[in-house]
């Protein structure tokens, strides 16, 4: 018998793969990695990346800002003043003139060891002497409304040196003893002339007449300081006029029928009473009437005033 044929080999199956192209089914020669399927993209998708991509514009440079340009704040003239006046050796740049006026300063001291930042009552005086003022005139006041002395006689470190400091400029400061001395003439001219000013000085003198704790000033020295400022022999205000002796009649209405020491409602009131009759047509006291804010010791000095009136004219007053 005719030996078998072998079984023939069973034929390989064909497999499709993901890209539709056919392979034996069988070990491969080799594994290969197998890659995930790529994701199917969206018909939106799709249309994107069939587009064309356009463009970038390119960022345009930035357009910097205009900013005002500050005009110089000095000519060259000027700057050079102003270096002058603003040198410092410390990083506190403390300007020049503070540092003379510190040393004007030490220089009056009455008790620099136990009193460093205080000018007495002797130190004061020479300082006074030193620029050419006098204790019994309107200056003197007005110095010490500059410098705001805690009281007459003394003088204190810093509102001296922040007095001196804010009238001087870097053309002129008033850092030493003839400058000063020159600065008083501009005071007395001012406190003829300027009324504001005049009356800044006659209020800030209020707590200089005023006894140390007291809120009023004792009518004897209120008579002293009104016939200071309201007369024109020490550097004050004449308030005596040719037809009426205003101040004197004042004094002697309140030493005669007040006598009581003044407030400081009172002494402000003067002086406004005073400049209102030194106004044009102020002598005929239309100015004043019974409804007005005024202290009662006015009121009854107007009144009694108004009784002593001439009966024919109305504008001029029997002193006789």
């Amino acid at each position: 018998m005719a030996p078998s044929k072998p079984a023939s080999k069973p034929a390989r199956k064909r497999k499709a793969t993901a890209d539709n192209t056919v392979t034996n089914d069988g070990p491969p020669a080799e594994k290969k990695q197998k890659k995930s399927p790529a994701k199917a993209k969206t018909p939106a998708a799709a249309d994107r990346d069939t587009k064309p991509k356009k463009p970038r514009a390119k960022a345009e440079p930035k357009t910097p800002k205009k900013t005002s340009k500050k005009a110089p704040a000095a000519t060259t003239t000027e700057s050079s003043e102003a270096t002058g006046f603003y040198q410092s050796g410390t990083n506190d740049s403390v300007s020049l003139i503070e540092k003379n006026l510190k040393k004007l300063f030490d220089q009056y001291r009455d008790n620099p060891e136990e009193l460093p930042d205080k000018i007495g009552i002797d130190g004061a005086q020479n300082y006074l002497t030193a620029i050419k003022v006098q204790l019994d005139e309107l200056a003197h006041l007005a110095i010490c409304e500059l410098l705001q002395c805690p009281s007459i006689g003394e003088f204190d470190r810093a509102p001296f040196v922040a007095g001196w400091r804010s009238v001087s400029t870097a053309s002129k400061p008033y850092d030493t003893i003839a400058a000063q001395e020159q600065y008083v003439d501009v005071i007395r001219k001012r406190m003829s002339t300027d009324r504001a000013y005049f009356k800044q000085v006659y209020r800030n003198t209020f707590k200089l007449a005023k006894p140390e704790g007291q809120k009023s000033v004792p009518m004897e020295s209120a008579v002293d300081f009104w016939n200071l400022f309201f007369r024109s022999d020490n550097g004050g205000l004449d308030w005596n006029t040719s037809s009426t002796k205003w101040l004197d009649l004042w004094c002697e209405f309140y030493q005669s029928k007040i006598k009581r020491p003044v407030n400081k409602d009172l002494w402000n009131m003067v002086g406004e009473m005073a400049l209102k009759i030194k106004e044009p047509e102020g002598e005929t006291l239309a100015w004043w009437n019974e409804d007005g804010a005024w202290p009662m010791a006015i009121d009854d000095f107007i009144s009694s005033v108004k009784d002593k009136r001439k009966p024919a004219g109305g504008d001029a007053m029997d002193t006789t």
